[in-house]
């Protein structure tokens, strides 16, 4: 599958934060943000806090760099509201003029054979290039560098339904933990850190996706999967790279954001203040609370909302 490219027009400046206890609260402006390995049908899915993020920014673009929905561990039985919320507010953006890009990972292959479905403002592709004032960005998920992905699928199968307990046990180990007063963990991220083999697997990906980019001209290259938000400047047999990964919204609840003025930057939920205060009773819409009507008027609403752009 060739590679899609999209020139970007970038606009003025952005508009500065605001009150951050101001109703309604300013977006924050950005050219691109990219959001990747969501994984929409788990239950370590952060949907409310995504949504949160989401309806904070103004995207120009939005990157949604694989694993957004987890077919490989769907189930009909675990579709939370939440997760609704934001497929409808993914589809409201585009209804209303902002490019999304959906570009396809390991846990969501089944979409792969549609790429290059163009619906509206939505795109569907496995990998992107944006045309930055900063330089040629490359943009794809990176399950392609992983051999368990390439050779023994049964394995890396197993291995998501693993993670997904595990994250569900590490839900109800932090809920006691915040009974108790004490502060959450991660018992997947040190789980990680603690297995050298795991460390240099993060290490070798990051090489692997620099010299690729390198040898085709790129000046950035952008990934998810891995879970390991970064931004970093690599060398390369052909010039340096500067590495990204937008991270994930199980444990680090990250985004790569993009302007003019200040290039790549890492946005964390946890770090980000107006994230920390109560939500705003007044920002839950109409579209929003059609999450909890039945699947035939969901999907009516969905279809309608695409019509706008098609």
């Amino acid at each position: 599958m060739s590679t899609a490219a999209s020139p970007l027009l970038v606009p003025g400046a952005p508009a500065g934060p605001g009150d951050a206890r101001a109703r309604p609260r300013r977006k924050r402006r950005v050219h691109v943000a990219v959001i990747s390995d969501v994984h929409l049908g788990t239950y370590g899915c952060h949907a409310t806090e995504l949504l949160r993020y989401l309806k904070s920014i103004r995207p120009q673009v939005l990157v949604l760099n694989g694993d957004i929905v987890d077919i490989w561990q769907f189930s009909k039985n675990y579709w939370p509201p939440a997760h609704m919320r934001v497929v409808r507010y993914l589809a409201g953006l585009a209804a209303k003029g902002t490019a999304i890009h959906y570009l396809t990972g390991n846990h969501d292959e089944l979409l792969r054979k549609f790429a290059g479905l163009r619906l509206g403002q939505f795109r569907l592709d496995n990998k992107l290039v944006l045309d930055l004032p900063h330089g040629r960005t490359w943009l794809f998920h990176g399950d392609v560098f992983d051999l368990t992905m390439r050779h023994s699928r049964w394995l890396a199968r197993l291995g998501g339904h693993g993670y997904d307990l595990l994250i569900l046990l590490n839900r109800f180990v932090n809920y006691g933990l915040a009974r108790l007063g004490r502060p959450r963990v991660a018992l997947s991220k040190r789980v990680k850190e603690r297995v050298k083999t795991a460390v240099a697997a993060v290490s070798n990906f990051e090489a692997t996706a620099a010299e690729i980019a390198a040898d085709n001209g790129y000046r950035y290259v952008a990934c998810g999967h891995i879970h390991q938000p970064e931004i970093k400047a690599l060398p390369t047999h052909n010039g340096e790279v500067v590495y990204l990964n937008s991270g994930d919204w199980v444990e680090n609840l990250t985004a790569l954001e993009y302007t003019s003025e200040a290039g790549w930057q890492l946005y964390y939920f946890n770090d980000d203040p107006r994230m920390q205060l109560a939500p705003d009773p007044e920002a839950t819409d109409a579209a929003e609370e059609l999450a909890d009507a039945n699947p035939a008027q969901l999907l009516e609403g969905l279809l309608a909302e695409f019509k706008l752009k098609a």
